[in-house]
């Protein structure tokens, strides 16, 4: 099978779905690491790029649920996308807050903002409560911090939701 062939079918498997999903949840599962295992409290800016992660997982799972209908298989490459987007959006602004020349001018919110009919930091606060401070670096890797590393994890996310929707519209040659 040809890489062409390879991402042109792609979204229509559920192995590529599973893959998906499985990164989704291992980078949550590396988020409670840091926050319960290390003691890194997560900030307003973590707790909606942790969303945007949930997201992706979600739009996965939909993916994995029957791919071959172009309802669930569409429906899943949207939420993917707009996830992956939201999430390098969201992860930018929060490096921007981490490297601004004046941290009194940026602020980032205490309570997340989610909707009234879904407050997910009452309802499960060990996951969604924002309790740190967005300004801070307490973790970094290779010289990134945490939201620089989110940055490049979102933009691979989007890179590859990108060339798996391009190939979407293409035809395999008969």
């Amino acid at each position: 099978m040809s890489l062409v062939s390879c991402l042109t079918h792609s979204a229509s498997h559920r192995q590529s779905w599973l893959i998906l999903l499985l990164s989704a949840l291992l980078l949550e599962g590396i988020a409670l690491y840091f926050q319960y295992a290390m003691g890194l409290e997560p900030c307003i800016m973590c707790i909606y790029q942790r969303n945007a992660v949930f997201g992706i997982a979600l739009a996965a799972l939909v993916g994995l649920i029957y791919p071959q209908n172009p309802l669930f298989k569409w429906t899943a490459l949207a939420g993917w996308g707009v996830s992956a987007i939201w999430g390098l959006l969201i992860a930018i602004e929060h490096v921007d807050i981490q490297t601004a020349a004046n941290p009194f001018f940026t602020t980032c919110e205490i309570v997340p903002n989610f909707p009234s009919w879904m407050p997910l930091h009452e309802w499960v606060p060990g996951i969604f409560a924002a309790t740190g401070d967005c300004g801070d670096i307490d973790w970094s890797l290779l010289g990134m911090s945490m939201p620089q590393w989110m940055i490049v994890i979102f933009a691979l996310y989007t890179a590859i939701w990108s060339i798996v929707l391009l190939f979407q519209f293409k035809k395999t040659a008969a």
